[in-house]
């Protein structure tokens, strides 16, 4: 499986971030937790899920009449991948850019702040 089949659309995103909190879940917990923001037919959440099984973004245990799924790539990786293209496409290269762009647009709590400055410390010592 190449890397390009295996990287996930926006909806299939926020279908793996539903997965991700819950660790397990029906199409149909998955559907109504969709719908608290956004419009969304039943049958499309099941379609994206089933693609998302055949590219094996999720596993799917069918062992009983209620088929439940559960995420198959991590959380991480996933941030992961998605903020290096991100970085090379949009910012040049350049972290720092992404890091001022990131923190200039949305204000960060004083936890966020306290995080970020123990991660810059950790890095200086490196």
């Amino acid at each position: 499986m190449n890397n390009k089949q295996n990287k996930p659309t926006e909806g299939e995103l926020e279908i793996l971030q539903v997965l991700w909190q819950k660790e397990k879940a029906t199409v149909r917990d998955v559907h109504e937790i969709i719908l608290k923001s956004k419009e969304a037919g039943y049958t499309t959440t099941l379609k994206l899920m089933q693609i998302m099984f055949e590219k094996g973004l999720v596993t799917r245990d069918d062992s009983a009449k209620t088929h439940i799924y559960q995420a198959n790539i991590s959380k991480e990786k996933t941030q992961s991948q998605f903020v290096g293209k991100m970085i090379s496409s949009l910012f040049g290269g350049s972290s720092s850019q992404l890091v001022m762009q990131a923190l200039g647009s949305q204000a960060p709590s004083k936890e966020e702040l306290h995080e970020i400055q123990q991660l810059l410390d950790n890095l200086k010592k490196q």
